[in-house]
C-alpha cells in the first residue's frame, strides 16, 4: 500500500488537501462577494472602490485556481458546487452591499477569516514538510495582511 504522494505523508497530505478545499469554498464566497460589491457600489468613492474591487476579484479569481491546482497536485479532487461552497463558508457575504464603509469593512472580516485557515494550513503543511503548500500560504498570507493595512488605513483605523 502506497504510504506517499510526492514523497510526503499520505494522510497528512489527505488532511492538507481537505483543508484546502475549505479554504477553496471560501474563497469562491468571497470572490463572489467582490463581485457583487463592484457591481453595486454606491457614492461619492464610486470610482475608487470599483476599480479596487475589480482587482480584488481578479485577485483572488486566480488565487482559486491556484488553490484548485495544489489540491490536484496534492492527488485530490477541488470541490466545485456552490452547495459545498456555502457549506464549508465562513467568510461574510456582501449581499446588497453598497455603503462603502460596510463594504471595506467585510473585505477586511473576509480577509481575516482567509488568513485564519491559511494559517492551520501552513502549520499543517509545516509539518508534513509540503514546502509547494506551504509556500504558496506564506505568499498569500504576507499580501492579504498588507491588503488589510491599506483597507484599515482607508477606514482611518
Amino acid at each position: 500500500m502506497n504510504t506517499m504522494i510526492l514523497g510526503l505523508d499520505k494522510k497528512k497530505t489527505i488532511k492538507i488537501a481537505n483543508d484546502l478545499n475549505v479554504l477553496l469554498a471560501n474563497f469562491q464566497v468571497y470572490y463572489q462577494s467582490l463581485r457583487g460589491l463592484h457591481w453595486n457600489i454606491k457614492g461619492k468613492n464610486f470610482f475608487e472602490l470599483h476599480v479596487k474591487f475589480e482587482e480584488f476579484y481578479n485577485d483572488s479569481q486566480l488565487k482559486i485556481d491556484m488553490i484548485a491546482e495544489r489540491i490536484l497536485t496534492l492527488q485530490a479532487k477541488p470541490l466545485h458546487t456552490f452547495e459545498e461552497y456555502t457549506a464549508l463558508a465562513k467568510v461574510p457575504v456582501a449581499k446588497n452591499m453598497s455603503n462603502d464603509i460596510e463594504a471595506v469593512e467585510l473585505i477586511v472580516n473576509s480577509l481575516s477569516e482567509l488568513i485564519a485557515i491559511e494559517r492551520v494550513i501552513l502549520d499543517n503543511s509545516g509539518d508534513a514538510n509540503d514546502e509547494g503548500t506551504n509556500s504558496m500560504m506564506s505568499d498569500f498570507i504576507a499580501e492579504q495582511e498588507k491588503t488589510i493595512w491599506m483597507m484599515n488605513a482607508w477606514l482611518g483605523k
